[in-house]
This record gives structure tokens, C-alpha cells and sequence, in this order.
């Protein structure tokens, strides 16, 4: 839990969402891939975000690049 604060607190620096998603897979079936792995999601949210475009449109939007995403997220990691 102390690594999903630090992520929200690196996210809220770096995004400024309204709120967000966090949840846990464990095991094959729930998406982990690896028996008795466990990992963590955390999905930043804001209010009208489009994130019924996977299950509606099959389309994912991105808002930015993933290298831009990249750096914003270790500048906002780097105390």
C-alpha cells in the first residue's frame, strides 16, 4: 500500500485527477497471467473521461504519448 500512495501522490502531482481507480488481480483468470501473482492497478479518473471507448468503440484514446507519460510520471516520482 505504501507503493500504490506513493503512485497516487506522483499522479496527482503530474495529472491532477478527480479521483481514481484502484484495484487488485491475483492469479491466472483475473487477467495476472502468472498463478499466484498479485498486482495492483492504479487508474488516475476525471469527471467525463472517456473510458467506455474500450467497451463501446473498441478504441483506446490516448491523450498523450507514452514517452511523454513516461517522463511526467519520474519527474513527478523525483522528490
Amino acid at each position: 500500500m505504501s507503493l500504490v500512495r506513493t503512485v497516487v501522490g506522483a499522479l496527482g502531482r503530474a495529472y491532477h485527477p478527480a479521483g481514481y481507480n484502484i484495484g487488485l488481480n491475483q492469479g491466472r483468470v483475473s487477467g495476472a497471467g502468472v498463478p499466484d501473482h498479485l498486482h495492483m492497478h492504479v487508474v488516475p479518473r476525471w469527471g467525463g473521461d472517456s473510458n467506455f471507448m474500450s467497451v463501446i468503440a473498441e478504441t483506446r484514446v490516448l491523450p498523450e504519448s507514452l514517452d511523454t507519460t513516461y517522463d511526467r510520471l519520474l519527474a513527478a516520482l523525483d522528490p
